[in-house]
């Protein structure tokens, strides 16, 4: 209870002493204590508007702040896009790296064959130089009359021709063979090192998607911190916006109690007024020259229907305080057995249990004053709409999504607290106002 509340139970309380003594037929009055202060209605509609800037406020950036988290979602959602990106890119260039490698590696081992196949072609065209020499030398060249001196027989000088004219070709035939090998060497070397270029611009190109995945990876976490950080002192913004929300709302229900507990005065005053005046009737003498016994003519206390007021309302609901949530469960008499919802209700069982949901918490605690329908929607609509900056004790708050939907109500039950049956697999309690997403009005059901 909040200390203006306080204040004000206090001066109920000694009201209510002193009308039971003023009207106990006490000799003796009991005097009204001093008029307490009386803001003025300029004072009270000052801090209403003030409160109603700040609840204002907290919307809007209630508002902000969710645009925040979805677009910090979004971003996330990048980030794990350009990271996927990345680890391509990085998959890429390993494969141009091991395909530039292999080709290096063919390159270098085609330029070694096309070396080697050079050396032997050199090699056979200096043994043909020093057969053509020497058969120059020793007469044998082939078409030289001193090739074929020495012949014994017409048909040894034909050996002879035939075995010159067979070892001069050979020789001939391997280097041109050997120079085949070597054009065929060369253009392997030529083919491989082709392969090779290609290789290095592939692996050049996957090197340069790295970066750019890995730059735009970068981009992204930057953006993404940037915007948990804005988050962040938007957050801080809104804790302390609610804060100032919870002050102003305090200084108007402190000016509120001070108007109310001025009326108490004002209306203890009278009591006090018309009590004198009653004695003053009695003290007169009756027409049979008796005086009044003091009995009769007393008037007897005003009482209403039990449970409307809001005391009452606010005691029915708080005596139900750990009773379990059942879903749909909750009605004038008491807590009911839960209904299944084919979802999360069902999941903890709500269809066995006994107890209620936020609505039938509030059909039962305004039994006495109003038969509310078992629908949090509806009941936002079944009294006077209150901004919040006035909401006082005994006020049904309402929380929605876009659109308008209800999907919550609670009882307020003044400094910042109220009373709520919250959500399957808890139960009912006392629980701090929860600002974010509540209705800009409160439902008052009395006064």
């Amino acid at each position: 209870m909040r200390r203006g509340e306080r204040v004000r139970a206090g001066w109920a309380t000694v009201g209510s002493l002193i009308v039971v003594l003023l009207l106990g037929g006490t000799p003796t009055a009991v005097a009204v204590p001093p008029p307490p202060p009386n803001p003025s209605d300029a004072e009270l509609g000052g801090s209403r508007q003030d409160a109603d800037a700040k609840a204002g406020e907290v919307g809007r950036l209630t508002n902000q702040l969710a645009e925040a988290e979805s677009k910090l979602g979004e971003l996330q959602a990048e980030v794990e896009l350009k990271m996927e990106d990345a680890n391509k890119a990085r998959v890429d260039m390993e494969t141009a790296q091991d395909e530039a490698s292999a080709a290096q590696r063919d390159a270098d081992s085609a330029g070694a064959e096309a070396d080697a196949a050079a050396s032997e072609v050199e090699k056979a065209r200096a043994d043909l130089d020093r057969f053509v020499g020497a058969s120059y030398q020793q007469g044998s060249r082939i078409g030289s009359v001193s090739a074929y001196i020495g012949s014994d027989s017409p048909k040894d000088l034909l050996a002879r021709a035939q075995l010159l004219d067979a070892v001069g070709g050979s020789q001939v035939d391997a280097l041109e063979g050997m120079q085949r090998a070597q054009t065929g060497k060369s253009n392997k070397d030529a083919e491989a090192r082709k392969k090779l270029d290609v290789a290095r611009e592939k692996q050049a190109a996957a090197e340069r998607a790295k970066g750019t995945a890995d730059a735009a990876q970068n981009e992204a976490v930057r953006a993404q911190q940037d915007q948990a950080a804005a988050n962040g002192r938007l957050e801080s913004e809104k804790a302390d916006v609610e804060r100032r929300l919870f002050e102003a709302q305090s200084r108007v229900s402190g000016l509120e109690g001070q108007r109310q507990r001025y009326e108490d005065w004002q209306a203890q005053k009278r009591a006090e007024e018309e009590e004198q005046a009653r004695q003053a009737a009695m003290a007169q003498p009756s027409p049979g020259g008796s005086k009044n016994n003091g009995s009769a003519g007393k008037p007897s206390a005003p009482s209403g229907p039990a449970g409307r007021t809001v005391e009452a309302v606010i005691a029915r609901a708080m005596s139900q305080l750990g009773v379990v949530y059942a879903w749909g469960g909750g009605n004038q008499s008491g807590p009911t057995r839960g209904i299944r919802d084919g979802g999360v209700a069902d999941a903890h069982g709500d269809y066995r249990k006994i107890g209620f949901d936020c609505s039938g918490l509030m059909i039962y605690a305004f039994a006495g004053v109003k038969a509310l329908p078992h629908y949090s929607g509806y009941q936002y609509e079944a009294g006077r709409k209150v901004p919040l900056s006035q909401m006082r004790r005994g006020d049904m708050l309402f929380w929605g999504r876009g659109g308008g939907r209800i999907h919550h109500v609670a009882l307020y039950l003044g400094n910042g607290q109220m009373v709520e049956a919250p959500h399957s697999g808890s139960v009912v309690k006392v629980s701090p106002v929860r600002y974010g997403g509540i209705m800009p009005y409160a439902t008052r059901l009395i006064g």
